[in-house]
């Protein structure tokens, strides 16, 4: 279940990860995704299912194999998506471990880190947020009611020098981390949280 496909690993290729609890999965994220593709002009993207998000109660996630499951049901008919584990393989918890992993396994691919812009504004209370930001760029696409915290957020305005303009959202993957865009794109409402709650 949730392996990386040969087309995944091969080099050169463009790809987008997004990473989180997807507890669960839905149409929010495939949107902030596809958004982020088609904007960066991405080739691959992957989902990084997290075993345990450390700034999550374990009692509110659900088993990994059971989000992992309802991720790819999410992502199915998708040929460039991806769902992966791939952190339970990697041994690692914290976002900033499991780039480095990345980077160094793949090194002939070119990874983009997408968030929402909800996540934007508390990337600072993120583990060792400063090396993901200088471990790969970052694209921010925007979420309903969150765009004033994130670009006023302290993330925001310590690399407020390497923000690229929407309009060069495609040369982000190609730019020296850190680097990052906001894309001002998707206004789905929904979130993990909401549904957990329905």
């Amino acid at each position: 279940m949730s392996r990386l496909m040969t087309q995944d690993l091969e080099g050169n290729l463009v790809t987008g990860l997004l990473g989180g609890s997807f507890n669960p999965a839905h149409r929010g994220h495939l949107e902030v995704t596809d958004a982020a593709r088609h904007l960066l002009g991405l080739q691959r993207c992957w989902w990084l299912v997290s075993p345990q998000n450390p700034l999550k109660s374990t009692r509110e996630t659900a088993p990994l194999d059971e989000r992992l499951a309802r991720a790819e049901k999410q992502a199915a008919g998708r040929p460039w998506l991806s769902v992966t584990g791939i952190e339970r393989q990697l041994g690692t918890q914290y976002t900033a471990d499991t780039l480095t992993a990345l980077t160094a396994r793949f090194p002939r691919n070119r990874f983009v880190w997408i968030m929402g812009a909800d996540n934007l504004a508390g990337f600072h209370r993120w583990s060792r947020w400063r090396q993901i930001a200088e471990t790969m760029p970052i694209a921010v696409v925007s979420r309903p009611g969150a765009q004033m915290a994130a670009l006023t957020s302290p993330a925001a305005r310590v690399y407020a020098e390497r923000r690229l303009r929407p309009e060069e959202a495609r040369a982000l993957p190609f730019v020296e981390p850190p680097a990052w865009v906001y894309l001002p794109v998707v206004h789905n409402p929904l979130s993990s949280t909401a549904l957990r709650a329905g």
